[in-house]
């Protein structure tokens, strides 16, 4: 095993995943709904009942990713960023072989491929990093299951759990948002953070602290923005809202009409997304830009993700390093401020 220098380090990006392509879009979703953080029914009812939503769902997520060419940018996207953060990680560790590695969760490279190519490269440190900057039971604790369910090789493993504050991701959304308050110019705008949502009971019954860090990813900004001299005037909402229950709110189209009653246009930040996907490309661009066409929302100006910004390849980089000078599970940065029952940090605590 080596020490201090000339270690071989992996690091490992999680994501979801994407179609690459109209055939794998039912075989995606029917990962999707086939996994326990999504449908927590048993195995038994909840694999028959995944094929079943998949099979409904098909046609129109197919249309969706036409919009796209056929397929999820994701994967590529995120291939961009890790081998950004790869070539920023070399110099900082510059005696050591640093390799980033992407794992995604429900279509390829699926987490027991890119654990098998680990454990390949043989590595004496590993980082587990997901690129889901809050944590979330259906998005963070699910891909670390399964890394943890199939990866058997070596290396002394930490986890990056969250980074809803990193410097560098608050920088760039700040960033981002300043350049698009410019395109609107003196029209009165209201800066709409729309993150993904979750079921609501999720955060009271299960003691998911997704919602809390979305609160304060978005307070980051802001204070980030007044600290530029632009103060704004906004509000946080969630979108793609599936199935009966009660999801978290306010919904990203109730947020736009109560725009339309307050006679302002909207910026629209994807707060909880860092690469350019269905959500971001379709939902955002497409259905609620025409939804706010209609509402007489204007202007409608939506600010891109992160993707390789440098100031963000910087956070994930500082994220890294900080990772290899501690063992388990933390956060990058501040993470949960209260009491969470799904934190993974709390739950390491309560263990000792």
């Amino acid at each position: 095993m080596r020490t201090l220098a000339g270690r071989r380090i992996a690091v490992v990006l999680f994501n979801l995943g994407g179609p690459d392509d109209q055939a794998s879009v039912k075989p995606f979703l029917f990962n999707l709904f086939n996994d326990p953080a999504i449908i927590g029914l048993p195995g038994l009812i909840r694999r028959p009942l995944a094929r079943r939503i998949s099979s409904r769902r098909e046609k129109m997520a197919q249309a969706n990713y036409a919009l796209m060419g056929g397929g999820s940018p994701l994967l590529p996207e995120t291939r961009k960023q890790a081998a950004a953060l790869e070539a920023a990680l070399a110099p900082r560790l510059p005696e050591d072989e640093v390799r980033t590695f992407v794992a995604m969760r429900y279509w390829s490279p699926l987490t027991e491929q890119t654990a098998a190519e680990v454990a390949a490269f043989g590595p004496d440190e590993i980082v587990l990093l997901p690129l889901y900057p809050q944590f979330s039971t259906t998005t963070t604790e699910s891909s670390l299951k399964r890394w943890n369910a199939v990866y058997a090789g070596s290396g002394e493993s930490r986890t990056v759990c969250c980074w809803p504050e990193a410097y560098g991701w608050v920088d760039a959304q700040a960033d981002g948002v300043r350049t698009q308050l410019d395109k609107a110019g003196s029209r009165p705008v209201r800066v709409l953070f729309s993150a993904h949502g979750i079921p609501e009971n999720l955060v009271r019954r299960k003691g998911d602290p997704y919602q809390e860090q979305v609160e304060s990813t978005v307070a980051a900004v802001v204070g980030r923005l007044t600290e530029m001299g632009r103060p704004v005037d906004h509000a946080i909402c969630y979108q793609s809202r599936v199935g009966p229950l009660k999801w978290l709110g306010p919904s990203t189209p109730e947020a736009l009409e109560q725009a339309a009653k307050d006679g302002v246009g909207v910026v629209i930040v994807p707060i909880a997304f860092v690469s350019e996907h269905v959500e971001t490309l379709v939902e955002l661009d497409i259905e609620y830009g025409e939804l706010a066409h209609t509402l007489g929302v204007a202007p409608y100006l939506r600010v891109p993700a992160v993707g390789t910004t440098p100031a963000f390849i910087d956070a994930l980089a500082e994220a890294a390093l900080h990772g290899l000078s501690r063992t388990g599970v933390a956060p990058y940065g501040p993470g949960c401020k209260g009491d969470w029952k799904a934190c993974p940090c709390q739950a390491e605590s309560r263990a000792r």
